[in-house]
């Protein structure tokens, strides 16, 4: 059975739909920065991740940890 996404990443899915924050995915060559996953806002980027990950989903859990503390300290939930 799979999981919906907002279920298995539910602060990835609040980030974006009411937050109306961004996520980048993936590697530019062009940019200073190294991290794979960044999250982005009106106020800047509040997280940026590791320079690799081991998968995908390893980095989408990071994210979605990362974003619980995020939205915590912008919301106060």
């Amino acid at each position: 059975m799979t999981v919906p996404f907002a279920d298995a990443y539910p602060n990835i899915d609040r980030w974006i739909s009411e937050h109306e924050g961004v996520i980048e995915i993936g590697y530019d060559v062009d940019s200073p920065l190294d991290s794979f996953v960044r999250t982005l806002d009106a106020g800047g980027m509040p997280w940026e991740g590791q320079s690799s990950y081991s998968s995908v989903d390893e980095a989408l859990q990071d994210l979605d940890d990362a974003l619980a503390d995020v939205l915590s300290e912008i919301y106060g939930d």
